[in-house]
């Protein structure tokens, strides 16, 4: 008998518990753990192979799915060699084929990372794979003529039945238990039998095949949560068998009647006959010690960021040091503020970004809900008197009578006193109707209307949008419509998405462009920002002589400039140095800390308490990490407190005057 086991979260081993030898069956250099847990791997089912992830040599963002031999001798052939993420193999059809996810037909993340997954079969024998593409026509008269064998066999077990029963059963049973025949593998041919297997790319969960291989059982989201879906090859029928059922790892019985589904912590049964799940109840009880579970998860911190901290060296610092300095403050510490408060000292003594450690209290009170105005401040009278009205906002309604000036007297009708708080009365009603009673002074006019207020997460929504509009009013301004202005919210899709549609849009007759970063919290968009940027006209469409577009008709070809601030962190560093080292443009605005290093942030056995860990760090071509290696702008600039509080950007002044000069020069 043996195990197989992950050493170091990432090198493949088997130990031998007779022998108790180990041998390495896949080296650590062929994978990448981001995350605990992110690694995977099967036994065949001969026990002589394994299917495991592998990034071979530099291949981190687009996984692969490796066959690997168990004996330790260190064949491997890589089965997919996809440029697409590859993952999750099983061994399916006893072990003559596999299948997997992969997104290479799924709808793709315009900017960044993510894709939608199909699930995927490869066959590693000729005969299975001509078996499975059968038609239900041609399965029948196939099983027909086994019937017909399964007969005469049975004759011959009645016949040998007898005699054994004559010899006084000392004849060898024949129905005895055989071990399993070794996989043999038609390799060459892979590529030439691969078969998608689901109908639509979606988010999914986990997948399995039945074993006659006539159904595909998986989860996936198309709307709210994973349901189960059940695809049929011999009819070619797709089917929702069971909505919420959620999404986990699955695990078949040998007949597969039923599925059982590990999910965020629960265990469930899925009958797939009735189209039912029932819950399977199990206890677990434990003696609550929070005091050791503290002082676990701080030990368990300390180890982690021994372990995965992108630089081996740890800044150079006396990393264990730290861990007996910080120890002694556990036993005075008896809750998960301040045990959160520690842990972030202790973190910051790295002098890195993207770490430190959060408590995350449940909270049952309810959100204090927004009007989405500004207030004079000036008035002095009852109520509150608006000074502006935020757009979109929930004052913005067709219809509406309340307009800047307006006093409202009331809420839901309890009277607004100068000088009480009125917050109280806006306590969870984020989405729900409330009653204003309104004053306008102009009209001297008494009404009431009803309104739905917002969460003040969907105001501050709407402030960025009324922030970024006045920037473009202000460069449109300052340029007399030359220049095109565009915010970079986030280093995520939905930005790239908005950012792509600005540029090539309201922009494309624009002279030049201001790429605004400021205040950009990261994420990961670096490459596709500055491809995006980086276009040089090459063609132009003229059919009969009409200038129609150019190519390329998917980038910005013209000037183009980036703002950045001292509060860019993580990719919104990453962005700006990338775009100065390929010489796309200037930087203009205050210089960026350094803190371009991808970070795993965990949840500990207590999901309450938080940490994070930089561990992915970023070299530029002479070796030096990005993390801790300030990025200068071309033009330096400031704002001033004083100065944004009167509505002026000098940044975004100095930004205008370069493009103007750059069109100039043009």
């Amino acid at each position: 008998k043996e195990v197989a086991f992950l050493e170091n979260r990432t090198t493949l081993r088997v130990i031998n518990l007779k022998s108790k030898q180990v041998r390495t069956v896949l080296d650590g250099k062929y994978n990448y753990s981001y995350a605990d847990g992110d690694q995977y791997y099967q036994w065949s089912p001969d026990s002589k192979w394994f299917l495991a992830k592998y990034i071979a040599i530099g291949g981190w963002n687009n996984t692969d799915i490796v066959l690997v031999k168990a004996d330790g001798s260190g064949e491997m052939t890589n089965l997919t060699e996809s440029g697409y993420s590859d993952n999750n193999a099983k061994w399916v059809l006893d072990g003559k084929a596999m299948i997997w996810s992969s997104d290479r037909a799924g709808y793709r993340s315009h900017g960044s990372w993510g894709a939608e997954d199909d699930i995927y079969i490869m066959f590693f024998d000729g005969e299975a794979y001509d078996k499975f593409r059968l038609t239900k026509e041609e399965q029948a008269l196939l099983d027909d003529g086994k019937e017909d064998k399964d007969k005469d066999k049975d004759e011959e077990d009645k016949d040998s039945k007898k005699d054994k029963d004559k010899d006084g059963g000392k004849k060898k049973d024949e129905k005895a238990d055989k071990p399993v025949e070794p996989l043999k593998f038609d390799l060459a041919n892979r590529k030439d039998r691969i078969m998608r297997l689901t109908v639509n790319s979606s988010f999914l969960g986990d997948a399995v095949l039945t074993p006659k291989g006539d159904k595909l059982y998986y989860c996936a989201t198309f709307e709210d949560g994973y349901d189960l879906w059940e695809h049929n090859f011999k009819e070619n029928t797709t089917k929702l068998l069971i909505k919420g059922v959620g999404g986990g790892t699955m695990f078949p019985d040998k007949k597969g009647e039923n599925i059982f589904l590990v999910s965020r912590g629960q265990l469930k049964k899925i009958e797939i006959k009735d189209s039912k799940t029932k819950p399977i109840a199990f206890k677990a009880e434990f003696a609550y010690r929070p005091a050791k579970e503290r002082e676990y998860i701080f030990h368990h911190t300390w180890r982690q960021v021994l372990d995965k901290f992108y630089d081996p060296a740890i800044h150079g610092i006396d990393w264990a040091g730290y861990e007996k300095a910080y120890e002694k403050f556990l036993p005075h510490i008896n809750n998960n503020y301040d045990f959160a408060e520690m842990l972030s000292e202790m973190l910051g003594e790295l002098n890195g970004s993207h770490t430190g450690a959060r408590y995350r209290s449940a909270s049952s009170a309810p959100a204090t809900a927004s009007l989405g105005a500004f207030y004079d401040n000036s008035h002095t009278g009852d109520g509150l008197k608006i000074e502006e009205i935020i757009a979109k906002g929930p004052l913005t309604k067709a219809g509406t009578k309340i307009k800047p000036g307006c006093i409202i007297e009331k809420i839901d009708g309890t009277d607004i006193k100068r000088g009480e708080d009125y917050y109280p009365l806006l306590s969870g009603k984020a989405g729900k109707k409330v009653l204003l009673s309104v004053y306008n002074p102009a009209t001297k006019e008494h009404f009431e209307e009803q309104v739905k207020p917002i969460t003040y997460g969907a105001q501050s929504d709407l402030l960025y949008k009324r922030w970024v509009e006045q920037k473009r009013l202000m460069v449109d301004k300052l340029s007399n419509g030359k220049i095109g202005y565009v915010h970079v919210e986030g280093m995520n899709s939905e930005s790239f998405r908005e950012t792509y549609s600005e540029l090539l849009g309201r922009c494309r007759e624009k002279e030049a462009v201001i790429v605004d970063t400021r205040h950009n919290g990261g994420g990961w968009l670096h490459e596709d920002l500055a491809i995006l940027l980086s276009g040089e006209l090459y063609a132009k469409f003229t059919p009969r002589g009409q200038f129609i577009g150019n190519d390329p008709f998917n980038r910005w070809i013209k000037p183009s400039c980036v703002l950045m601030c001292e509060d860019n962190y993580s990719n919104a560093h990453g962005f700006p140095w990338t775009y100065k080292t390929l010489k796309i443009g200037k930087l203009i605005g205050a210089p960026v800390p350094g803190t371009m290093t991808a970070v795993w942030w965990e949840s500990q056995i207590d999901p309450s308490i938080v940490f994070g860990i930089p561990q992915v760090g970023m070299q530029d071509m002479q070796g030096r990490y990005l993390e801790n290696q300030q990025l200068e702008p071309d033009i330096e600039v400031y704002n001033s407190p004083e100065s944004q509080l009167k509505g002026e950007d000098h940044q975004l002044e100095e930004a205008v005057k370069e493009m103007l000069k750059e069109v100039g020069n043009k």
